[in-house]
């Protein structure tokens, strides 16, 4: 086993050089993150909306369970969408458990309630803030929403920047479900898992430096977006 400084320049060279394995592994990662945040963001945006803008009953139970799902346990989301796409569940016909689409599925899981929660709350104070002015100009709470959406953008999109953080740094359910095989269903964390325990480290710290930077870049885009939203506020 190479000793820690030992590792940490070849980690560097590997990164450097554009080491295939290591960016095989990023690339894929990127992929199944980007995806689920993606499809969660198409999901959870009017899903948050709307929450925000309608009063139906079961409303305040919905709210609840959208802020609980926001700390829900990687492990747990794997194992149900193991669960729903094993052989014995629902969706085991399509074949999609141990594919990155599996593992689509349960990082979107994670990260749905974290947009749609964040969502209701942007969009009900702009409600609250521009209702009467709305109501005005005779537009429909339905029709309100890509207004509202619109002018909420800057701090929607530190929502949508914190679920990528949140799909990109998980390691539970992509292994739950994507088995961690290598070259189809092997991303950052997992490879970091099984290359540290196999003694790999040079490899093991050029994928924690890669995802370090991709945490470290993506909490600066939040910041950034946060800074601005209030500046054009104040």
């Amino acid at each position: 086993m190479p000793s820690g400084d030992n590792a940490f320049m070849t980690a560097l060279q590997l990164i450097v050089g554009l080491d295939q394995t290591l960016v095989g592994i990023v690339l894929l990662s990127l992929q199944v993150s980007l995806g689920a945040v993606a499809i969660a963001a198409v999901l959870g945006l009017p899903l948050g909306a709307a929450i925000a803008l309608w009063r139906f009953p079961g409303r305040g139970l919905l709210i609840t369970l959208l802020n609980a799902f926001m700390g829900l346990p990687p492990v747990v989301a794997g194992l149900m969408v193991y669960l729903m796409l094993s052989r014995a569940g629902p969706l085991g016909s399509f074949g999609l458990l141990f594919t990155p689409t599996a593992m689509v599925i349960a990082q979107c899981l994670l990260v749905l309630p974290i947009i749609a929660a964040l969502c209701r709350q942007v969009v009900e104070d702009l409600w609250q803030e521009y209702e009467e002015q709305l109501r005005s100009l005779g537009t429909s709470r339905g029709r309100a929403i890509p207004t509202l959406l619109w002018d909420g953008r800057f701090s929607l999109l530190t929502a949508v920047l914190a679920g990528f953080g949140r799909a990109s740094a998980e390691v539970g359910a992509v292994l739950i479900v994507g088995g961690n095989i290598d070259g189809v269903t092997r991303v950052m964390t997992t490879a970091i898992a099984l290359e540290t325990s196999r003694g790999d480290l040079p490899l093991a710290l050029g994928l924690g430096i890669v995802l370090m930077l991709l945490v470290a870049l993506v909490n600066g885009a939040a910041y950034l977006v946060g800074e601005s939203a209030r500046r054009r506020a104040g």
